[in-house]
């Protein structure tokens, strides 16, 4: 698709220096970007890129300097995030309306909405209820009464667990298991452990993004709940009972023990574990591979493990990448000292 720079400028309000009929038909990075691709610059310490970039048509700010005058230049606010927005209007890959596969297993109690497509091999089971323009791709298994909502994207081989209720605008990605038992047991006079049941199920709001091999655990009685808006990346586990608030981000790796509620709006980096049984306020930012063992009730940024006020826990690791310097320093004043008391000692000696 070829697109014009007027036609990009309209999408954001874009100021264009340059000939507004210049075309592009690809979107790239600064580094990689050829001459008919759109690309961006959102930070001055970037700008020497533009000596060598190949592109015609460069997003920017006003703190970019226009050095060259066979580059089309586009200034809007923030250029990372307008180039976003032409990527979703031009150049996002949608997948298209296929219809019904005749190998898809469909009970004849279950309810299916209009313009729905369903892969290879998928299996909606007893009393299922699929929104309109759902999209459920080959080899997706969906157990009984389960709910989903309208505008679904559901990737090939993910797993939908019994009376699970989805909302609309979400997306999973593959091998996500949605409604796995919950890690419950007790333990037998004998050592042995006999598995206590799980008849919770697990509710995703609407606009929930669920990236590939997320496990999310299904409550023992109640519901495990993922709120509107929230993102989870790949690798995820979240244990049984856990609530996962509005728009709250997890990255890779993190994982969320039993019954811990985290609030609205937080950030947690790669490989974050919780404790169970804690709460996470709202507008917590968690730094990567950090252990959270106690609730966090105030906003701000943590980090660490156990996890501290992020000015703490880094001012704690300076001291401890000091370590050594600071064992010879005690060696010396140990031996400083002691040389006093061999002064000391002689002095009254006499």
């Amino acid at each position: 698709m070829k697109i014009t720079v007027e036609e990009i400028a309209e999408l954001f309000e874009g100021k264009i220096f340059g000939d507004e009929t210049v075309e592009v038909d690809g979107v790239s990075t600064i580094k990689e970007a050829g001459k008919n691709d759109l690309t961006f610059i959102y930070r001055s310490d970037y700008a020497h890129l533009l000596q060598t970039t190949e592109a015609k048509v460069v997003l920017i700010n006003k703190s970019i300097t226009k050095t060259r005058n066979d580059i089309v230049y586009i200034e809007v606010e923030k250029p990372d995030i307008a180039i976003q927005k032409v990527v979703i209007k031009y150049f996002d890959y949608a997948i298209p309306f296929m219809g019904i596969d005749k190998s898809a297993y469909i009970h004849e109690t279950a309810t299916i909405g209009r313009n729905v497509t369903i892969g290879k091999n998928v299996v909606i089971s007893e009393n299922c209820v699929i929104g309109d323009n759902t999209k459920i791709l080959h080899n997706t298994v969906i157990l009984e009464n389960v709910t989903i909502g309208s505008n679904v994207l559901i990737y090939p081989n993910v797993t939908i667990n019994y009376g699970i209720k989805i909302g609309s605008n979400v997306i999973i990605h593959s091998n996500t298991v949605v409604g796995s038992d919950g890690f419950g047991y007790f333990k037998n006079d004998d050592g042995s452990y006999t598995k206590v049941p799980q008849i919770g199920n697990v509710i995703i709001e609407d606009n929930v993004e669920l990236g590939s091999n997320v496990s999310i655990d299904r409550s023992a009685m109640t519901s495990t709940i993922i709120k509107e808006g929230a993102k989870i990346d790949n690798l995820v586990q979240i244990g049984h009972n856990v609530v996962i608030g509005k728009h709250t981000s997890l990255s890779g790796q993190v994982g969320v023990a039993g019954s811990t509620t985290v609030g609205n709006n937080c950030i947690f980096g790669g490989q974050v574990g919780l404790a169970g049984h804690i709460e996470i306020t709202d507008n917590v930012i968690i730094g990567a591979q950090s252990g959270v063992s106690k609730s966090i009730i105030k906003p701000g940024m943590y980090f660490g493990t156990p996890t501290k006020e992020y000015r703490v826990a880094f001012r704690e690791e300076g001291h401890k990448r000091n370590l050594e310097k600071y064992s010879k320093q005690i060696v010396e004043l140990k031996n400083k000292v002691a040389d006093l008391e061999k002064i000391i000692n002689k002095e009254i000696g006499k």
